[in-house]
């Protein structure tokens, strides 16, 4: 098996319950687990404002999904996004290893420093 890092980004239809939502990005999580992924990180960062109108819609609930798989997996994601009526839009990307830093030192909150706490350090 050929595993590489990817991160995907989907937004789910804003008119969904907090039980909802979270039972659409579990139905993800599921779906890469049961096809042999290795999830690193998985963020929910809530609902936000999209830059342009989405099926009418002014925002959408914004989900972050970082694992290691099989190249033939990002297939059947994708298959399963389009099926699917929450999501709105998906982006899945292939991580290089300047991403795979960058996404590291992001977990860790290397960006989320303030002022004060980088002159201390």
């Amino acid at each position: 098996m050929n595993m590489n890092n990817y991160e995907t980004v989907f937004i789910l239809n804003p008119v969904l319950s907090d039980e909802q939502m979270k039972d659409a990005v579990g139905t993800y999580e599921t779906l890469l687990k049961n096809n042999g992924a290795e999830l690193i990180n998985v963020e929910k960062w809530g609902l936000k404002k999209l830059a342009y109108p989405i099926q009418h819609k002014s925002t959408g609930f914004y989900n972050l999904i970082e694992f290691k798989a099989d190249t033939s997996l990002i297939k059947t994601l994708e298959v399963e996004f389009k099926r699917d009526e929450r999501v709105m839009r998906f982006l899945t990307i292939a991580l290089n290893k300047h991403a795979l830093e960058y996404n590291e030192k992001r977990r860790k909150g290397a960006f989320n420093k303030s002022k004060k706490e980088e002159a201390a350090a």
